[in-house]
């Protein structure tokens, strides 16, 4: 046998007998995809890891407290050697044999009748990697092939679109503060499928270089007749672009939801008939603070935050915020796109009780290239606004946190 490769298949284990003897870490590692399977899974074994032990008081599988006896694989399907006995699994591997069990040995792969592949899942697809030459068996190999192949179906370097199952529609995703590592892998994946994308000017703007030629990107930036008449615009074009059988990306920058109208985009898309599917961003309210070496909560510190928008003044009435309340909250406060109002921000707040020495840092274009940070307090804010040329897109955060961490003390 171990002249020829394995032949490679996929084994549909719903609701089959599965055994696995020995319930260390090897059994840690392959009963999650067993149980995943809808296998009913029998373990033999006299202990188990804390992993494997809570799935059997969960009732994912059932766990017999022994040692291997003679018939335990009578009526299984699959079995999974992985004890640490050697007799018991060349026992357990000779009843295999006898019953035709397609059978894994964690000891000694050269005399199991089955091996398990390096597997990996990808909306809906596994990709499960062996290794052809049965007497060069290289695991760490199989593994590196089968990380990459995921890895590229996942973050859409490896594009591999839907054919059969492809629906027009528009997903709303959310791209995360800018660095382009930082977009979820659904997202990238749907930026690498789409026809169409209609992407925000605060989006991972470096991920577009990235589209194949084909991709129609529309600069939303670019739309005119102001804000309102922006947001029409931009709901007209996802919608004009679904119903022309086209794959939309509407790509915008941190959340959807987080002060990105998303909602408004998709009650649009839904009045229109149009499907539409919303994918979550690492919002910059938090990721940009930590990138600048804040963190927003701090034992001792700050339990809790706030995350405000900045666009309109405290005294604007428009205004939806309740800065009195705020400026009596001891947590830390994140205010978003608010850099040409900070200056009555602050004002407001310390009028309300807020000590004019707390500490506000002003993180400009995080998680980028130009990155950079400026300190201020509540008092000096608006003037180093100025002198120091801090321009949009920033994060403001003002609180006790912005001393933690290797750009303060505790």
């Amino acid at each position: 046998m171990a002249e020829h490769p394995a032949y490679p298949v996929g084994l549909r284990l719903t609701g089959r007998r599965v055994v696995v003897l020995g319930g260390g870490q090897v059994a840690q590692r392959r009963l999650p995809a067993l149980v995943a399977a809808g296998a009913d899974v029998l373990l033999v074994s006299p202990e188990a890891t804390p992993s494997v032990e809570a799935m059997a008081d969960a009732g994912e599988i059932t766990w017999e407290r022994r040692g291997y006896a003679d018939g335990d694989l009578a009526d299984a399907w699959y079995a999974l050697i992985a004890t640490s006995d050697p007799d018991a699994n060349e026992r357990a591997s000779a009843e295999a044999e006898r019953h035709r069990v397609w059978c894994v040995r964690s000891d000694d792969a050269d005399r199991a009748t089955a091996w398990t592949p390096a597997t990996g899942r990808s909306e809906g697809v596994t990709v499960a990697v062996l290794t052809t030459d049965a007497k060069g068996r290289d695991p760490r190999h199989t593994a590196a092939v089968r990380d990459a192949v995921v890895e590229g179906l996942r973050d859409g370097t490896l594009v591999a679109p839907h054919h059969r199952t492809r629906t027009p529609g528009v997903a709303l995703v959310g791209g995360g503060p800018g660095d382009p590592d930082l977009i979820t892998v659904r997202g990238r994946r749907l930026l690498a499928e789409a026809d169409v994308v209609i992407a925000d000017r605060l989006g991972p703007r470096d991920l577009l270089a990235e589209l194949p030629p084909h991709v129609e990107v529309i600069d939303a930036a670019k739309i005119p007749y102001g804000r309102f008449m922006a947001q029409e615009a931009i709901n007209n074009a996802l919608i004009e672009h679904a119903r022309q059988g086209k794959s939309v990306v509407r790509l915008k920058g941190g959340d959807p939801y987080v002060f990105g109208r998303g909602m408004e985009e998709l009650q649009a898309l839904a009045e229109a008939g149009i499907p539409c599917t919303v994918v979550p961003g690492i919002s910059s309210s938090i990721s940009v603070p930590g990138a600048a070496g804040i963190p927003v909560t701090h034992r001792g510190v700050a339990h809790e935050f706030t995350v405000v928008s900045g666009h309109v003044a405290p005294d604007d009435e428009r205004s939806l915020v309740d800065w009195p309340s705020l400026a009596k909250l001891t947590g830390t406060l994140v205010v978003l796109m608010g850099v040409d109002k900070i200056g009555r921000i602050a004002e407001t707040l310390v009028a309300h009780g807020k000590s004019p020495d707390t500490p506000v840092a002003l993180v400009q274009e995080g998680t980028t290239a130009a990155q950079r940070r400026v300190d201020a307090t509540l008092a000096t804010v608006a003037e180093t606004v100025v002198a120091q040329e801090v321009r949009p897109p920033a994060v403001i955060v003002i609180g006790e946190v912005v001393g933690v961490g290797p750009h303060g003390a505790v």
